[in-house]
């Protein structure tokens, strides 16, 4: 079940088309929020958006919903906006972004962020502001610029998408987050004990274009930002990201080793210099498939993209999507570097 929440405003209807979509900035945008964050927090994150709106006599519907209904009302809300030529605007994490990007991606309309996760890859790379008034604000003058987006089997993904280890670290975070509060020093202590006691191992035919190989690793990490591959250290140095439908992305392999080079590697890590450690292996592609080595009856594996962890059927297809995600952003937006209190993973 949801909610709906009409805010009017004033504004001059203005027609026009931005890089393949249709936008008009005096249409009501709507804004998807999620309700997992309680009633009070709700109620702070709707006075955000109510006062952008007003400030600048903008129009807007705010559509709050149940995680279980995320889906459906995001794409209801796509499908709204594609019909009065406006945004679909996500409130919230990585996760309530992935699913209104995807919504949107398959509509074919615009989509706005306003950011309330914990590092806000996606918001910071393109320029948005990670305080949510600010981006709200921000929103009220934007135009739809085309970014690069990926897709791992039939799910869009904006940040990354990975198998084995990580996928695991991920849910360990979420654990230790129910348990400790969410903060970064709990994702990254939850980071520390998922990846020293990390024994499975992955066996994988991969497969890009013409060339084959066979592979053990822990973890196979896909990243289709810069700023996070940056923070990492393992950006290759040709890698496009962010180049609407040219782009590439980078891949990192994480071969099995023992407990003293795992703490080596988490050193590097944390100093921003992955790329250089022993037993990391980085590669950039645009098109990739992944067939793992699974037991006798098994059919699928874990992934996880955006910090969501999933099931899929093999083998795993990830791939630079050829049509771009249209994202409201300055029409001057400049990429933010990895420096600075933000650039602290």
């Amino acid at each position: 079940m949801t909610a709906e929440l009409r805010v009017l405003g004033q504004g001059q209807a203005l027609q026009g088309a931005a890089h393949g979509v249709r936008f008009d900035p005096a249409a009501p945008m709507l804004f998807v929020i999620n309700s997992s964050s309680g009633a009070q927090d709700i109620s702070a994150k709707c006075a955000v958006i109510e006062a952008a709106l007003a400030s600048h006599g903008r129009q807007g519907v705010l559509r709050v919903c149940r995680p279980a209904d995320l889906r459906q009302v995001a794409t209801e809300a796509a499908a709204a906006a594609v019909a009065r030529g406006s945004a679909v605007v996500a409130v919230g994490g990585d996760g309530s972004l992935n699913t209104v990007a995807q919504a949107a991606h398959a509509a074919g309309c615009a989509m706005g962020v306003i950011p309330y996760g914990t590092f806000n890859y996606f918001a910071r790379t393109h320029g948005i502001p990670t305080d949510p008034a600010a981006a709200a604000q921000f929103l009220m003058t934007a135009q739809p610029s085309p970014v690069q987006v990926a897709a791992i089997n039939d799910r869009l993904f904006l940040v990354n998408a990975s198998l084995g280890v990580y996928p695991e670290l991920l849910q360990d975070r979420e654990a230790y987050k129910a348990r400790f509060g969410r903060s970064r020093w709990v994702a990254f202590v939850a980071a520390v004990v998922t990846l020293l006691r990390a024994q499975r191992r992955l066996r994988l035919h991969i497969e890009m274009g013409a060339a084959e190989r066979d592979v053990q690793t822990l973890t196979l990490f896909v990243g289709n930002n810069r700023l996070q591959l940056a923070q990492l250290g393992a950006e290759p140095i040709d890698t496009l990201a962010g180049t609407p439908g040219h782009g590439s992305m980078a891949a990192l392999m994480l071969r099995p080793i023992g407990t003293l080079a795992m703490v080596r590697l988490l050193l590097h890590g944390a100093m921003g210099r992955l790329g250089e450690a022993a037993g990391v292996e980085s590669f950039e592609f645009h098109h990739m498939v992944v067939r793992p080595r699974l037991a006798p009856g098994r059919k699928e594996v874990v992934v996880a993209f955006d910090g969501e962890v999933a099931r899929m059927r093999t083998p795993v297809d990830i791939r630079v999507l050829d049509k771009p995600l249209y994202l409201l952003q300055a029409p001057s937006a400049t990429v933010p570097t990895a420096s600075g209190p933000e650039g602290t993973a």
